[in-house]
């Protein structure tokens, strides 16, 4: 078939089913050459030490090792930096089932958690049990407030809060990520406050470039030379705290490596 009976079929199929061309428009080709055309960036962000962070060693807990949860070295990433900023407001966008504010919640004092209504899933085809298995693990706990909102359209300022951590792991679209990164940029406390960015990775070593396209969209221009990657995690991370970076090459030996325990709890 011709390049020219090609397109045609491809404009045919887009015609007849729309959603089409969200898929072509999120393509990491696509995203990662409007990256390096807009922002003059072709490698990704500069990655920074997890060990800034995390001296010695973090308990993450709970952890389910289920479809969709953050990596471990995410949740410690996290749990850190509340250790070591003090945090005290913590705010996240993107609920699941509740791991991440499970696991931050012991170390501040307000946890805030916004996700989709359940009436939303459910207009949106999203099966019962998906959405009955949001806030599993955050449910019930005293710090935490569950707000049911789309983040498009959430009025924050209703919060009435500035934040020291903002964790924004919700809709993976770029133009999404840019409105969340917007709005979270808006809300930091002073110069101590973090925004991390999950799913900034496909691996711990790859960039995710829709979702950096969505980073660098929202993020305000003279705070881009502090966006970082952060080593052995899917995140980036907004940190005005100055640290030493490089961007990482491929096939490198690793710089060091973690000790795992488990200790099964079982909830039955």
């Amino acid at each position: 078939m011709s390049n020219f009976f090609k397109a045609l079929k491809a404009v045919g199929l887009i015609l007849r089913k729309p959603y089409l061309l969200n898929l072509i428009c999120d393509d990491e080709t696509v995203k990662q050459n409007y990256i390096e055309k807009k922002y003059h960036m072709s490698a990704g962000l500069p990655t920074i030490d997890i060990s800034n962070f995390i001296n010695s060693h973090e308990e993450v807990t709970p952890y389910s090792f289920l479809e969709g949860s953050s990596l471990p070295t995410d949740l410690a990433l996290l749990r850190a930096i509340c250790r070591k900023n003090n945090v005290v407001n913590y705010l996240e966008i993107g609920t699941w089932r509740g791991e991440s504010a499970a696991n931050v919640s012991p170390l501040v004092k307000n946890c805030f958690t916004i996700n989709l209504p359940d009436e939303e899933m459910l207009h949106l085809g999203m099966d019962d049990s998906y959405i009955e298995m949001h806030r599993f693990f955050s449910k019930g706990l005293p710090n935490v407030t569950h707000i049911q909102a789309n983040s498009m359209t959430f009025d924050f300022s209703s919060l009435n809060k500035k934040f020291d951590l903002i964790f924004i792991d919700g809709d993976h679209h770029t133009e999404v990520i840019a409105s969340d990164t917007k709005n979270a940029f808006k809300l930091l406390k002073d110069n101590n406050s973090v925004i991390v960015w999950h799913d900034y990775g496909l691996t711990t070593e790859t960039p995710r470039f829709n979702v950096l396209a969505g980073i660098l969209d929202g993020c305000p221009a003279e705070y881009r030379d502090n966006l970082y990657h952060v080593s052995n995690t899917l995140c980036a991370i907004f940190t005005k705290e100055s640290l030493v970076s490089k961007y990482r090459k491929s096939n490198t030996n690793p710089s060091k490596y973690f000790n795992v325990l488990l200790n099964v709890k079982d909830l039955h």
